[in-house]
């Protein structure tokens, strides 16, 4: 099984869960050094794991950490596409900044891509294999200052639903989990997340392990598959609705090019709205 970005967050803790099942884990990151904190909690726990440190944000690193891999293990059944990036920027702050839009895509989407590229054609001649992608809620819920990362991660969606279809005589599973917000180290840049009720990389690896079992196309919180039908019934409706929320959280001083303020801490009215909404990121 391969997890990327294994070294912190819900990479860690899913991969930490497949080698307390029994599991052998190749663990794929940018940071050799935690990937081995995270091979030995593993091999503590009596699992197996094996590091592979690569940034998939480069795509001939990707090319060769993809033969490394299956020079190693010969065969790959489960990839966990998890490394992402993430950018908090309002489209009025980004006229000058595309290189944000091609640094998510590069990552989050390329990246991923050159990850399925790699191991889909031995999954589909072995007739078994199982892809997840680890998405986000903001791909249902359409959530204002992150066109950037949602873009992304949609982009990935779209690629995926339109393969399933042309993989399922070959018993290739293809699951996207829309995660909520979850506290971990790509969250920690943005302060006023630190009001914000969230999942835990364990709740996260939860899903994601849960679904290794199931094997369902789709897993989503409540709340983000009723946003998609939301909009689905009444796009302008709800454009009026996350217009509310961008008045609400307004860009960081990270984001306005102030790189030693701090942020304003959230309103009482922001809070209660992230906490009706919860596990949206805003």
């Amino acid at each position: 099984m391969v997890i990327t970005g294994a070294s912190s967050g819900i990479g860690h803790a899913t991969a930490v869960r497949v080698g307390e099942a029994g599991g052998i884990a190749a663990l794929v990151a940018r940071s050799a050094d935690k990937l081995e904190e995270t091979r030995a909690e593993i091999e503590e726990a009596g699992g197996i794991a094996t590091v592979h440190p690569a940034d998939l944000s480069d795509l001939d690193d990707c090319d060769r950490v993809v033969e490394e891999i299956l020079a190693e293990h010969g065969r790959v059944d489960v990839l966990v596409n998890n490394a992402g990036r993430s950018i908090r920027r309002s489209v009025e702050q980004s006229y000058d900044r595309f290189h944000d839009f091609q640094r998510t895509m590069q990552l989050n989407y390329f990246g991923a891509l050159k990850m399925i590229m790699g191991f889909l054609p031995g999954m589909r001649e072995r007739k078994s294999g199982h892809i997840i992608n680890v998405s986000s809620i903001g791909a249902q819920t359409n959530t204002p200052r992150f066109s950037a990362y949602v873009a992304s991660k949609s982009a990935l969606d779209s690629f995926s639903r339109c393969i399933a279809s042309e993989v399922v005589d070959d018993q290739v599973n293809i699951t996207t989990i829309y995660m909520p917000l979850v506290r971990t180290p790509m969250i920690e840049p943005t302060g006023m997340y630190d009001a914000f009720p969230t999942a835990s990389p364990d709740e996260a690896a939860d899903l994601v392990t849960g679904a290794m079992i199931s094997r369902t196309k789709k897993v989503a919180t409540r709340l983000g598959t009723f946003g998609e039908v939301l909009y689905a019934l009444a796009p302008k409706s709800v454009d009026v609705i996350l217009n509310t929320a961008y008045k609400l959280f307004p860009d960081s001083p990270a984001a306005l090019g102030k790189k030693q303020a701090k942020e304003e801490p959230v309103s009482s009215e922001g809070v209660a709205f992230a906490y009706l909404m919860r596990g949206i990121h805003w």
